[in-house]
């Protein structure tokens, strides 16, 4: 349940901080974003598959260590990252 390259590139473009950034803190939360809800959308169809309940609880700690950092490193790029994705906290 991984996503495909042409979503994964989508999410990229619109999270990227400069032209060649794929990797910086918000588009890796981006892109967990991303796989948290095509997991949550499986799960609501299977809810008898643990074992994508146990990933889903990865991806979300997951997550949630790079929100942290991005916190605690620049406040300012964490709550406009969480407006943008919508995500609670």
């Amino acid at each position: 349940m991984s996503l495909d390259k042409s979503t994964k590139d989508e999410v990229t473009k619109k999270f990227q901080l400069h032209e060649k950034d794929t990797g910086s803190a918000d588009v890796q939360i981006a892109i967990l974003t991303e796989r948290i809800t095509e997991v949550a959308d499986h799960l609501q169809k299977n809810p008898k598959d643990h074992n994508s309940r146990l990933a889903l609880l990865k991806l979300v700690g997951q997550r949630r260590k790079l929100l942290d950092y991005l916190n605690a490193t620049d406040t300012a790029r964490y709550v406009t990252l969480i407006k943008k994705l919508g995500i609670r906290k």
